[in-house]
């Protein structure tokens, strides 16, 4: 009687876990995911923006040559499989930057053209449109939240932000220094991620000022990343500035955190490499940090010195479970890793560029689910 109670309670777990799936089953990770026949391998990934399981945008450029730029890029996740999808002015060559957006039928993407032309570029549900950039704005990035849309960007060379207010795009005062990313709340809650002469720094944005703070004072750090949990959580995440050492050194990682009162550095389970992008779990606290071309410490005597470090690595509130992304035949490592959570799950999208063949490169894509 025991044994058929045993067996019988074993056949329903393996049912369980069967209709539960992978992810409940604790097999969760990442996972290649391929791209339309039509993408050439010599092409790259910039950003993406996903707005459910069923519809994500990805932008970057193809059909670069070795000396030749290539074509913007511009692809839809339509809940089983990436399409490729027309760019207006496709003839013309360059890239697409950014993309973002408040909802499906709101979606802004920026890019560039070989020509030093900007592109901007709307998308309204159906259709994408050719929109006119700011003037005498030259964009490199769209920033999404809190129903907002930002802009950053340059003017006459020095730093630009921009703010739609549903009809035109008006200027916001910048910060000292240099902005590369933006973390948008509300209209009046906005942190800026970026760098100064005197090292890393991030700002807040209250509706009528910034108030700035260096989060790490070492020659040429910056951070480029910025996650806002709450008035007592902020991330920020790029790479931490070194002080001599011979040319071509790699720079370590640097990774920060807010609690409402000082800035602290946070260790990670790597020695080098960038923290190119923060995502938030479903529940909004902090669930990814990327960390491109990462590289740890090999055990002493060890040839050559460095090794691969963890290119993703989770956070459960307390510490850090590093992953690496999965091997593709024919490539190497990612140098580029941007990563899109999809809203109300834990799958997060990352995508970028990894070392192909012959010193070229080559679009990729992976999805943690």
């Amino acid at each position: 009687m025991t044994r058929r109670f045993v067996v019988a309670a074993l056949a329903l777990a393996l049912t369980l876990l069967a209709h539960l799936g992978p992810a409940a089953a604790g097999t969760r990770s990442w996972q290649h995911v391929p791209l339309p026949d039509g993408v050439r391998p010599q092409a790259a990934l910039n950003d993406a923006v996903a707005f459910g399981p069923g519809l994500a945008w990805a932008v970057g450029t193809d059909a670069v040559g070795r000396e030749a730029p290539g074509f913007p890029l511009l692809l839809r996740w339509d809940g089983t499989a990436w399409q490729r999808q027309s760019v207006p002015g496709a003839d013309r060559q360059g890239e697409l930057l950014s993309v973002a957006g408040t909802s499906p039928s709101s979606v802004w993407a920026v890019g560039r053209d070989t020509a030093g032309g900007t592109r901007l570029l709307r998308f309204d549900g159906r259709d994408w449109h050719e929109s006119r950039a700011p003037r005498g704005v030259v964009p490199t990035r769209a920033v999404a939240g809190g129903g907002e849309v930002w802009l950053i960007g340059s003017r006459d060379g020095t730093q630009a932000l921009l703010r739609w207010d549903g009809r035109s795009w008006q200027d916001v005062p910048a910060p000292p220094g240099s902005v590369y990313g933006l973390h948008v709340l509300a209209r009046d809650d906005v942190w800026a991620a970026g760098a100064t002469g005197t090292g890393a720094a991030v700002s807040h944005w209250d509706g009528r000022e910034w108030r700035q703070t260096i989060v790490d004072g070492f020659p040429r750090a910056a951070v480029g990343s910025v996650l806002a949990v709450s008035p007592t959580e902020v991330w920020a995440g790029g790479t931490a500035g070194f002080v001599g050492g011979p040319a071509g050194r790699p720079i370590p990682p640097l990774l920060v955190r807010f609690d409402g009162q000082t800035w602290s550095r946070v260790s990670l389970p790597a020695d080098f490499g960038a923290v190119t992008s923060l995502a938030p779990a479903a529940s909004g606290s902090l669930g990814w940090v990327a960390v491109s071309r990462s590289q740890k410490w090999g055990p002493p005597g060890s040839t050559p010195p460095l090794v691969p470090g963890p290119d993703f690595l989770a956070w459960n509130g307390q510490s850090f479970t590093a992953y690496d992304e999965p091997a593709v035949a024919g490539e190497g490592d990612s140098q580029l890793l941007q990563l899109a959570p999809v809203p109300g799950t834990e799958t997060v999208w990352s995508v970028g560029r990894a070392a192909g063949p012959e010193n070229t490169f080559a679009p990729r894509v992976q999805r943690f689910d």
